[in-house]
């Protein structure tokens, strides 16, 4: 009987390794430039980790969520949209938090496409996943070209070009829709609010955020600030510039009321005209990363920044 086992688990591995090498054989090899990466793919990805709740959603958006063996980071998420929710259930959680180095290494993945924080400065190495028969693709767009690139390289590595077109054209409809809209109006004077204790935690010019709000008919009153996605400024600078709306962050806690309780607590922030009328727009955190949700996003600042132009939204 033993005899008979081991030899079923050969012609299994057989079995395995030929439809392997079939769907190898099949695949016209992809390489693309992952930010100063070249990334060749040589085989169809089969078991993919989606570092980040925006990677996973993307992957759902593009009709790839059954390749996700797991997903990290949804402690900076409130839930998926809607139309994600049944099947972003059903992906397993890698982490809950940020991926460990030893769960990467033993999920049996071989591709990985993630946000730039789950990598280097303590996060995961790039190299080490790779050795381990790992593709990475690192998503860390800063623009709408770059957010874009990422998508049409997923489109050719798993052969889906056209549904990733789609999905762009779909995006840049619906953007295209509030610019309409709202055209002729003066953008917004707009505060970040993430954090706040000895400042307030906020997002740069070089964050993918300033862009989304920009479309939404706003803009950050930090935008000017390059080189960095996020800074620390202090609470006379944000008076100085005088924000007509605050966005806040929702993700994890504090929650989204403490938040604003500790605006209107602050003596400083309590002074702006915009925390007196309680102009504040909230978002959860994945929403204003590149991804699925960039149309989304751009409706709802939009929505929050003319609710007397967005009243059925």
């Amino acid at each position: 009987m033993k005899k008979q086992i081991l030899a079923a688990f050969a012609a299994l591995s057989v079995i395995a390794a030929s439809s392997c090498a079939a769907r190898a054989a099949d695949y016209a090899p992809v390489t693309t430039d992952n930010y100063g990466r070249s990334v060749t793919v040589t085989a169809m990805p089969q078991r993919v980790l989606t570092l980040g709740p925006n990677c996973t959603e993307l992957f759902i958006a593009l009709g790839l969520g059954d390749k996700i063996i797991g997903n990290t980071l949804d402690n900076h998420s409130r839930g998926p949209l809607p139309e994600y929710a049944a099947e972003y259930a059903r992906v397993p959680e890698l982490n809950y938090g940020s991926a460990t180095r030893e769960a990467a290494l033993t999920s049996g993945a071989d591709f990985v496409f993630g946000i730039d924080w789950e990598f280097g400065g303590g996060g995961l190495d790039i190299k080490e996943l790779e050795e381990n028969g790992m593709n990475v693709l690192v998503e860390r767009a800063s623009n709408f070209d770059e957010a874009y690139s990422e998508i049409r390289a997923l489109g050719k590595i798993f052969k889906i070009e056209a549904r990733a077109e789609e999905f762009i054209k779909e995006q840049e409809r619906r953007m295209k829709a509030v610019a309409d809209k709202i055209k002729g109006r003066a953008p917004l004077r707009v505060l970040v609010y993430d954090s706040g204790s000895s400042g307030v935690f906020t997002c740069a010019g070089n964050n993918f955020e300033s862009l989304l709000i920009e479309r939404a008919g706003g803009k950050n009153i930090f935008g000017d600030l390059g080189g960095k996605q996020w800074v620390t400024v202090s609470y006379e600078e944000v008076l100085e510039r005088d924000p007509q709306v605050i966005v806040i962050h929702d993700y994890d806690s504090p929650s989204v009321e403490a938040k604003i309780a500790e605006i209107k607590a602050n003596s400083a922030l309590s002074q702006l005209d915009c925390v007196k009328n309680e102009r504040f727009v909230t978002i959860a955190l994945e929403s204003v990363l590149p991804g699925s949700r960039m149309a989304y996003a751009v409706e709802r600042f939009a929505a929050g920044f003319y609710p007397e132009i967005f009243a059925d939204k």
